[in-house]
């Protein structure tokens, strides 16, 4: 009798499983992750393994580099933030409302992942330069976009922009408009019903788009390197130093910072799931 129902118990627990061979799959599943995600992270400690500690502070530490580190922060954040809410405001309109044009507006949000970031590098610089269409009008008014912090920061939201409009974009479709109407009913206004209705849903989504698009910014070369003009001190972003130490085969340095940019992203990646998790924690609490 026991026996029977172990089997039994075994053959359901068998036939409930989606995937089959969980072994295999699992297998494949890790030899791909450690393929591409942790050999390729666990080679940045074996080179560094061969730096010493003096060595790795002064490169990390080198007054170039925390310009460098300054300008990628500041520039990433910027964007990110722009991204956020601009992200928000082009998801609402994609969802909410119907117009001519609107299945090619919602095709061009993937042009920065399918467009290399070289090409769009180029483009933007040809548009944003003193002498091009937009650069042209803004330098009458006395504003210089190319080779500044503000073209950098052009660039990180075009190539941003997609991750936050993406994230929050399924959660608008999956929303019923039915508790707006209920919260127009009650007497409330458009904002108090997009902060207590519509916000606290989206709130999850726009925290990671808002995080991915922030951690892509640290990391951005293609797209940034043509417009930011590599200026010491300046405009020299963290991938620009980074790029220069391996053409001078100083791999030891070049590693050493590199490092310091995934710590960077690994704490944003981290802080944004901490913070979405005590949302969550007291949103549970509250009903």
């Amino acid at each position: 009798m026991g026996q029977a129902k172990w089997v039994s118990s075994r053959h359901s627990r068998k036939k409930n499983r989606v995937i089959p061979g969980f072994g295999l799959s699992m297998g494949i599943t890790i030899s791909m992750l450690s393929l591409i995600v942790l050999i390729p992270l666990l080679s940045i400690f074996v080179v560094l393994s061969g730096v010493g500690p003096a060595d790795f502070w002064k490169a990390i530490s080198d007054p170039q580099a925390i310009a460098a580190y300054r300008v990628s922060l500041i520039c990433a954040l910027a964007a990110a933030l722009v991204n956020a809410l601009f992200g928000t405001i082009l998801a609402w309109i994609l969802v909410r409302y119907r117009f001519p044009g609107r299945r090619i507006l919602d095709g061009l949000i993937e042009l920065p992942f399918a467009l290399p970031t070289a090409v769009a590098g180029i483009a933007l610089t040809t548009l944003y330069s003193d002498n091009g269409w937009i650069g042209k009008l803004l330098a009458g008014i006395g504003i210089k976009v190319a080779y500044t912090p503000i073209g950098i920061t052009i660039a990180l939201i075009f190539i941003g922009i997609p991750f936050v409009v993406r994230a929050i974009q399924p959660v608008l479709e999956k929303l019923d408009g039915q508790y707006e109407e209920a919260a127009t009913m009650l007497g409330a206004s458009g904002w108090q019903t997009f902060r207590r209705v519509v916000f606290p849903e989206i709130r999850p989504a726009l925290l990671t788009g808002f995080g991915l698009a922030f951690a892509r910014g640290l990391g951005e070369y293609g797209s940034v390197i043509f417009i930011a003009g590599n200026i010491p001190y300046e405009t020299q972003i963290v991938p620009l130093i980074i790029m220069s130490k391996l053409e001078q085969f100083n791999y030891g340095a070049a590693t050493s910072i590199a490092l310091i940019m995934i710590v960077f992203s690994f704490l944003t990646l981290f802080a944004i799931n901490f913070i979405q998790s005590r949302l969550n924690h007291a949103a549970k609490g509250a009903e």
